[in-house]
């Protein structure tokens, strides 16, 4: 369903009349399209505090024209490089240690952060906490808040991000995802990348076709044949995948429909059924590269007034076939070495729900899945495990929410807007992608900075 609101804001009198009536702006955002596959304008690289990264060669790599600015320069405020406005700003703090360099951080920012585009990108670079030194602990958390406070301020679809990282090589694929409109509808997200060892790490260099990471690896999504799941599929597939579109027997012949537009194979069965990883095994023997796990269900009611049936249902859809699939295909070594699964929680998991309490329940058990799993995984299978949390994503289901619930939840964000199934699939693709071995254990919101929640 079209958001007319959007679309009055858009227009000269709807941008009067809600700004005199102080109600949300929304900004159109710039997804990714092949008319418009980066974002316009250059990125200013800002330092606060020293730092040993080498983030020029990684910059270099997003595509976007780089212009460096030393502290002693932030003063100087202004455009990017000819002149034009920055499209973004990224943030090397990762040598801020204590409460006096944060001043470092608000000397950077300060001049330049009214001039970055709408919906341009500001990436705050971190380090990890360190348990010995508490002032540096201190210094490096309050990027968190930060980043997130900036995030609900900024406007204009512009989004805020924090990047802990150690290595810059490892974060390539991360930066490249943050100052892209592929993550148009992620802001105020935290994320960990850690440098990651052996098959699960794929070398971040300059690749032959760099529109099709996924060139030569099979993907498998579940729930696929529609909605969000069937986004997934298309983007993994323009990615390079060969995409197998699983979903139950009821929903056949739009499984077959789009694995045959996508140059797939279509796969229906139930996932709650107990032989379900086994079936999964024996349809791909040559093995799995991308399992995303999609599929899911909603049984909404008051705990009060929530039958077991209910409540058994959905948790068997959303969690318990996560578990018995992920657990026979890793088994089986189904999923290859360097492999990914990714899983799809939801921000109801994280801040709640009222009548969810068995969908909420189905979808923090993924988040403590993936926390649990992430290291071994990688440890034992070279495979990283991480999910995607989405928020008010524009679905035939928030279609049919009634209007005033369907207007607070598109407005209830940053973005002051509801997100697109595609704002999903982007996300999944980035965790997909073989450059993204050092991103494992995190659980990533696709929710526009939802103001529910942390």
């Amino acid at each position: 369903m079209a958001d007319r609101y959007l679309s009055l804001t858009g227009t000269a009198p709807g941008r009067f009349l809600t700004r005199r009536l102080g109600l949300p702006q929304p900004a159109a955002l710039h997804r990714w399209s092949p008319d418009r596959p980066a974002l316009d304008g250059p990125v200013l690289h800002l330092t606060a505090g020293p730092s040993s990264l080498d983030l020029a060669p990684v910059l270099a790599r997003t595509g976007l024209t780089v212009t460096t600015r030393r502290p002693e320069d932030a003063a100087a405020g202004g455009p990017g490089a000819g002149g034009s406005r920055p499209a973004a700003a990224v943030l090397d703090a990762t040598g801020v240690r204590d409460v006096d360099t944060l001043a470092g951080v608000h000397a950077a920012l300060h001049p330049v952060v009214r001039s970055v585009a709408p919906s341009g990108r500001i990436v705050v670079l971190g380090a990890p906490l360190d348990p010995a030194d508490h002032h540096q602990s201190a210094a490096q958390q309050a990027l968190e808040g930060f980043t997130r406070s900036l995030g609900k301020e900024i406007g204009g679809g512009r989004t805020v991000n924090l990047v802990r990282l150690t290595d810059a090589g490892a974060a390539g694929s991360t930066l490249r995802f943050l100052l892209s409109p592929r993550s148009a509808y992620v802001s105020g997200q935290v994320i960990d990348v850690l440098a990651a060892a052996g098959s699960a790490r794929q070398a971040d260099a300059p690749r032959a076709d760099p529109g099709r990471p996924l060139a030569g690896r099979t993907a498998l999504v579940t729930g696929a044949a529609r909605g969000i799941g069937a986004a997934v599929a298309e983007t993994l597939a323009r990615d390079g995948a060969r995409v197998v579109v699983l979903d139950v027997p009821q929903a056949e012949q739009d499984a077959r429909s789009l694995a045959d537009r996508l140059g797939g194979t279509a796969l229906t069965l139930d996932v709650t059924a107990a032989d379900a990883g086994e079936r999964i095994a024996a349809e791909l023997p040559d093995g799995l590269d991308v399992l995303v796990h999609n599929a899911g269900v909603t049984r909404d009611r008051r705990l009060v007034n929530m039958p077991a049936g209910r409540w058994s249902s959905v948790l068997d859809v959303n969690l318990a076939s996560v578990l018995r699939t992920t657990d026979a295909l890793l088994a089986k070594g189904t999923l290859r070495p360097g492999g990914r699964i990714v899983a799809t929680a939801s921000i109801a998991g994280l801040a709640g729900n009222a009548g969810q309490t068995n969908y909420g329940a189905s979808k923090a058990g993924i988040v403590g899945l993936v926390r649990s799993l992430a290291p071994r995984a990688l440890a034992e299978h070279g495979v990283t495990v991480n999910a995607v949390a989405p928020g008010f994503i524009e679905t035939r289901m928030t279609a049919a929410i009634p209007l005033f619930l369907r207007e607070a939840g598109r407005r209830m964000n940053s973005l002051a807007q509801g997100g697109l199934p595609v704002d999903v699939a982007e996300t999944t693709a980035w965790l997909a992608d073989p450059a993204s071995g050092a991103v494992n254990g995190q659980v990533v919101r696709v929710c526009g900075q939802s103001l529910l929640g942390a």
